[in-house]
């Protein structure tokens, strides 16, 4: 009876197993489809007679079993209005409705609501309309007698239908320890144990502290020890394999507890939060460990509220809407309700899948897909006068750093000449918000992207200080998954059975999943003031080869069998990352996820003479292009210049930024380097 919540209307579409096909299975098929229509009048009938035998019982209890005639007569008169006032109670309070042997604890709060409701109007009805009164004591004895006799029926039931399929089902069963000492895992393990044919037996509990009591019972799974005792605990309970909720262990004791199950021979699953899965299928999904678990992060509570006042419906337009950023943020953004969605970009393809997904939601949004480029200001300018967005966010960009560190010219082209014209146009068309997405490969920057986005920056920051327009700059490091990223590449290289590239051991990254940076995102814009650049709270910098030993060992094969190559680091890249400039400081803000960098403005006349001359700049070769981003951007060196001077090549870092050092032994792992820097 101690399940998790399951509500029996959920409940009502689960169907038990079938038996194997042919003749067998048709006559299962005919079987239950009659017994799904009788199902309901079987229960009223059932529950009926129930009703009768109880209020029966509670009058022999009431008079020692020795009833005289007046007594049987008032019993006679006063069933029929029992029965039907019960049997109308239990309808309404949906105690017919679901299968029995999914009965929970929800069903028995049903229950005793609706006996106590019925006896309510039963007590009423025979006090105040008629002539005759049924003893009080016989009154409460039915109450109880109600609860007792049908609650036990629905347990009865349950308890024997899962000890037959128990008993019937083929499939092999592995015994299981479930990592946790709450109430929830408690739950859980119960209700993994109660369905045999998902091949699990939960047979013990391994506590999160070192002070396991073997004593402790957590309903039918004993706490058998520590995660500490893993080894032995599963050797004295026969266990083959250890189950996880999502999300419960940080990702430095996931990852010990991993080693821990290597060692030992045992299988380490995961068990995801069931609020994503709840597809009808009433199955627990496991998984095998993913490399997000292992970059465990609290998970981000947005101010809701803030971001529905920002978004609801408004017209919100979002630059680079097919990339990994641009179309996460408009499936966040989609939950918002605006009037209408602009998804604009010059990729075709990509602009199509997403327009795709986002009209198969089926809500009051108009989506209105729309190819361009962001530096076709004729183009850019007709998207603005048709739909006055009212709030823009700007993914647009080239972000792959080598790749663009051989094509100066295009990265100045998009990511500054683009931003121009896109915020330009915020501003003269009077868009009420104005969102730049930038990186960390801004601050301090080694790489031509880098440079193009701080100058892009800079401009909207310019812009902040003279316009109606609230004009803001989120801050970000690598994302997860994004096209090109560090985690597809290194899967691709495994699957082709190696090596995996590095290329450099030392290299650290931040890292944090796509919808959480997409949500912070939304976050920034609905909390954000003007003229702030907002930094998300990446947490620590991660060590990429160690990253790359991870995804060998989450594919299930030792680390020696994928060889690792160190290749060298390539144009433009850094050894590690930095969230803030040597010349800003910070600022809290009131979400914990999220901080503001001050920022020393430029003015609108200066930044634009800059961009003037980089444009200008543009069709004169790559290199006279550099010197005219060098003689801009102060403080760009060089990968080539920095792994020059022997205190950054010795020790991965430069004297201006010693500040964001992270030492090597406090990260949680390493990893090998992404295509995108």
């Amino acid at each position: 009876m101690t399940m998790p919540n399951a509500s029996s209307e959920n409940s009502a579409n689960a169907q038990p197993t079938p038996p194997a096909s042919g003749k067998a299975a048709g006559r299962w098929h005919s079987a239950r489809q009659l017994l799904i229509q009788a199902r309901i009048p079987l229960l009223v009938i059932g529950h009926a007679l129930v009703f009768v035998a109880a209020y029966w019982l509670a009058f022999l209890l009431r008079f020692d079993f020795s009833l005289d005639q007046n007594y049987q007569s008032l019993f006679l008169r006063t069933l029929p209005l029992l029965v039907i006032v019960k049997l109308a109670t239990f309808y309404v309070a949906g105690h017919f409705h679901g299968w029995w042997r999914y009965v929970t604890f929800t069903d028995l709060v049903t229950l005793f609501r609706a006996a106590t409701i019925a006896t309510a109007i039963l007590a009423g009805l025979d006090y105040f309309l008629f002539p005759y009164q049924v003893p009080r004591s016989v009154v409460i004895l039915d109450w109880g007698l109600t609860i007792l006799a049908i609650g036990a029926l629905r347990s009865v039931c349950r308890i024997a239908l899962e000890q037959s399929l128990k008993s019937k089902s083929t499939q092999q069963t592995q015994r299981a320890l479930i990592v946790g000492n709450s109430f929830e895992c408690s739950r859980l393990g119960q209700l993994i144990s109660s369905r045999p044919e998902w091949g699990y037996e939960v047979v013990g509990q391994i506590g999160l502290n070192g002070e396991a009591k073997k004593s402790r019972f957590a309903f039918n799974a004993q706490l058998a020890g520590s995660i500490d005792q893993l080894a032995e605990v599963a050797e004295e309970k026969n266990a083959s394999v250890v189950l996880l909720r999502a999300g419960l262990l940080p990702g430095a004791t996931l990852r010990q507890l991993m080693d821990d199950c290597t060692e030992a021979g045992l299988q380490l699953k995961v068990i995801p939060d069931l609020k994503d899965h709840l597809d009808g299928s009433h199955k627990v999904p496991m998984r095998d460990i993913e490399i997000t678990d292992l970059l465990h992060r609290d998970p981000v509570q947005l101010d809701t509220s803030s971001i529905n006042h920002l978004i609801e419906g408004k017209t919100v337009m979002v630059t680079g809407a097919g990339g990994s950023i641009g179309s996460e943020l408009c499936r966040q953004i989609m939950k918002f309700n605006p009037h209408s969605l602009i998804l604009l970009g010059r990729g075709e393809n990509r602009i199509f899948k997403i327009d795709l997904e986002l009209r198969a939601l089926n809500t009051d949004t108009v989506i209105e897909a729309r190819i361009a480029s962001v530096t076709d200001e004729r183009r850019m300018r007709a998207i603005f006068e048709a739909h006055r967005p009212d709030i823009i966010f700007h993914a647009a960009a080239h972000k792959h750093v080598p790749l663009m560190e051989e094509n100066v010219a295009e990265a100045v082209q998009n990511n500054v000449l683009g931003t121009k014209t896109v915020a330009d146009l915020a501003n003269e068309f009077a868009v009420g918000t104005f969102v730049f997405i930038s990186t960390d490969k801004a601050v301090n920057p080694t790489s031509v992207m880098g440079c193009t986005k701080q100058l892009g920056e800079r401009y909207v920051m310019a812009l902040a200080a003279d316009t109606p327009t609230r004009f803001m700059v989120t801050r970000f490091g690598n994302v997860l998954g994004s096209n090109g990223s560090v985690v597809p590449l290194f899967k691709r290289q495994i699957e082709n059975g190696g090596p995996i590239t590095v290329t450099d051991a030392r290299m650290t990254r931040f890292f944090m999943t796509i919808p959480e940076a997409s949500q912070l995102v939304l976050q920034a814009a609905a909390i954000g003031e003007d003229g702030q650049i907002v930094v998300l709270d990446m947490g620590e910098q991660i060590k990429v080869i160690d990253m790359a030993r991870d995804l060998i060992r989450l594919a299930g094969l030792p680390e020696h069998a994928i060889d690792i190559e160190v290749t060298g680091i390539r144009p433009g890249e850094k050894l590690y990352e930095e969230l803030f400039d040597d010349h800003e400081t910070t600022v809290d803000m009131p979400h914990p996820k999220l901080n503001a960098a001050r920022y020393v403005r430029h003015t609108v006349g200066e930044v634009t003479g800059e961009i003037e001359s980089l444009i200008g700049a543009c069709g004169e070769g790559d290199e006279a292009l550099r010197d005219v981003i060098r003689s801009i951007v102060l403080n760009y060196a060089s990968s080539e210049e920095l792994s020059s001077e022997p205190d950054q090549c010795d020790t991965g870092q430069s004297e201006a930024v010693e500040h964001v050092a992270v030492p090597e032994q406090n990260l949680p792992y390493s990893a090998a380097t992404p295509m995108r820097q």
